[in-house]
Formats: structure tokens, C-alpha cells, sequence
């Protein structure tokens, strides 16, 4: 990913990084704010207000906690995808807004990945 800026993310940050997607909506799931782009989940922040689950390809999952197990961690997998849990206080504001982007890119019908002008990561 890009060059790391200062370590740690506010709540209102990654809210911000989420929310400025196109297409994006939010509702509560159980305990957690569920983020989706036309029904289909990419990311939620938890009840905790420290850590996120954001999607990822299994190879970003891998990389990202090989390369700062402090701010990464595996959540799940299945089929091609992973979740990685965030912890904000931990992760890098630029690589998390570049794994919130992916996310949603990978989530989102191509028609509206294509209409959004938004720079590839």
C-alpha cells in the first residue's frame, strides 16, 4: 500500500472514509454499525468503538497482518474473501482508507464502480 501517515484513527475518521463512498448506507447489525453498498456488506464498525471488520481478498487479509499484526487481524475467511479486523488506535490512516476503498470496490455492482470517481488504490 501507499506511504504510512501517523499511526492511529479516529471514529470519525473511518466513518468519514466509509461514508464518502458512493451508494453507501448504514443500519445496525446486532451490536455493530453495518456499512453495504446496494445490500451487501463491505464493513462494519463494532460496539467497541476501537476496531472495524473490513472485506478484503484473502491475499490483502494475509499481507496486511504479516505486515502490522498490531493493526491487523484475521477475522474470517470463506471462499475468496477475508475480513480483516482493524484496530483503529493501531492502523495507518492512508492504508486503512485504501482497504475501506478496495473493500467497497470489490462489494459494489461494476456499473457503479465505474460511474465512481474515485482513484484506484
Amino acid at each position: 500500500m501507499g506511504l504510512r501517515t501517523v499511526r492511529g484513527v479516529s471514529v470519525d475518521e473511518a466513518l468519514r472514509m466509509v461514508l464518502m463512498l458512493p451508494e453507501v448506507d448504514q443500519r445496525l447489525h446486532g451490536n455493530h454499525i453495518g456499512f453495504r453498498v446496494r445490500d451487501k456488506a463491505f464493513a462494519y464498525l463494532c460496539a467497541d468503538d476501537l476496531t472495524m471488520l473490513v472485506k478484503a481478498t484473502r491475499e490483502e487479509q494475509a499481507a496486511l497482518v504479516e505486515d502490522d499484526p498490531r493493526a491487523y487481524k484475521k477475522a474470517r475467511a470463506s471462499g475468496r474473501i477475508g475480513w480483516v479486523q482493524v484496530r483503529l488506535r493501531k492502523a495507518h490512516e492512508d492504508e486503512l482508507g485504501d482497504l475501506i476503498t478496495e473493500a467497497w470496490r470489490i462489494t459494489a455492482p461494476r456499473l457503479i464502480v465505474a460511474r465512481a470517481d474515485i482513484p484506484l488504490c
